[in-house]
């Protein structure tokens, strides 16, 4: 029985990882404190960055791009889930301020 095992990435990938990731969550916190700047474009913006830094942890760190298909779907899926709940919330939330 042989079993198609990929490499695993090497140290110095996770580093560079780390490194995109912390320059993300730089722009974020950037962003929450120019919010007056940035007006209504804050949340999308934020929103896009954390998907961005789901899909890098998940490929990466949970080494996700070595797995099988179905699995990806489920991930994909429970991010299209959450994206669909926080609209939710967010449209109420913003409804909520006009009345």
């Amino acid at each position: 029985m042989s079993v198609d095992h990929k490499p695993h990435p090497k140290p110095v990938q996770y580093v560079q990882i780390a490194l995109v990731l912390g320059v993300l969550t730089a722009i974020e916190v950037a962003l929450y404190y120019t919010e007056d700047v940035v007006g209504v474009f804050t949340d999308p913006l934020l929103i896009i960055l954390a998907v961005g830094k789901f899909v890098i942890v998940v490929g990466w760190f949970m080494h996700l791009r070595f797995e099988d298909s179905l699995i990806n779907k489920f991930f994909t899926g429970g991010m299209i889930l959450a994206l669909i709940l926080f609209a939710i919330v967010m449209f109420e939330r913003a409804a909520a301020n006009f009345i």
